[in-house]
């Protein structure tokens, strides 16, 4: 005789919704990732410049209003390819910045990390950066958020906790502050207006850390 269907393993409508809609969520990520990964390998073959969009749809084997759904210009192409990048290589980060001591070596050994990356990158990065910063800001959609800003904040605030960084502004603050001398950082650099990138960050991290003021 059956069971009590109550006790048995009968999925309700609100989890077969959430089923379904995780399903959709996954195969939307993975078409995402075969448009951007799709456009860095025409990227790669044919250069920036030269490829476009349509280019990219035929491919793809996608339609060009599919594409233009999810991406509407190249750089968010590109935004999306880097932002994976940062994601994925986070696990592998860890152990290598958490070696150093907490407070102003984990951030700098983050920040030779990230030039060494950039410069592997440099040719995408204008325009990307670009993008980025004409870009309207929404803070809860999060395509938009590259996670460099949860990145500092967990260092700085682990400064904090080890007493190496003044504690009367907010980590999250701290880390806003940062992401944008980092960019305009990154920027000097790729208008050669900085030779060095390594030297930019350093120069950048020493303002960030001790300030303007000259301390006797």
């Amino acid at each position: 005789m059956p069971g009590n269907l109550s006790n048995s393993v009968v999925p309700t409508p609100d989890e077969l919704s959430a089923a379904q809609t995780g399903r959709r969520e996954r195969k939307r990520q993975q078409q995402l990732d075969h448009l951007a990964d799709t456009a860095w390998a025409l990227f790669e073959a044919e250069g920036y410049e030269a490829v476009t969009m349509e280019r990219i749809a035929e491919a793809a084997d996608v339609a060009k209003g599919t594409l233009y759904k999810h991406f509407p210009v190249k750089e968010a192409l590109l935004r999306h390819r880097f932002h994976r990048e940062l994601r994925e290589s986070q696990a592998g980060l860890v152990p290598v910045i958490q070696a150093e001591a907490p407070g102003a070596a984990r951030l700098r050994r983050f920040f030779a990390l990230s030039a060494e990356w950039s410069e592997r990158h440099r040719r995408y990065l204008l325009p990307y950066v670009q993008y980025r910063l004409a870009e309207p800001r929404h803070p809860n959609d999060d395509r938009q958020r590259s996670g460099l800003e949860r990145i500092f904040t967990a260092l700085i605030a682990d400064g904090q906790e080890a007493g190496c960084f003044r504690r009367d502004v907010s980590p999250t603050v701290l880390a806003v502050y940062l992401e944008f001398l980092y960019l305009a950082a990154l920027l000097r650099w790729l208008t050669e207006a900085a030779s060095s990138l390594p030297g930019e960050f350093e120069s950048m991290l020493d303002v960030f850390f001790g300030g303007l003021e000259v301390r006797v």
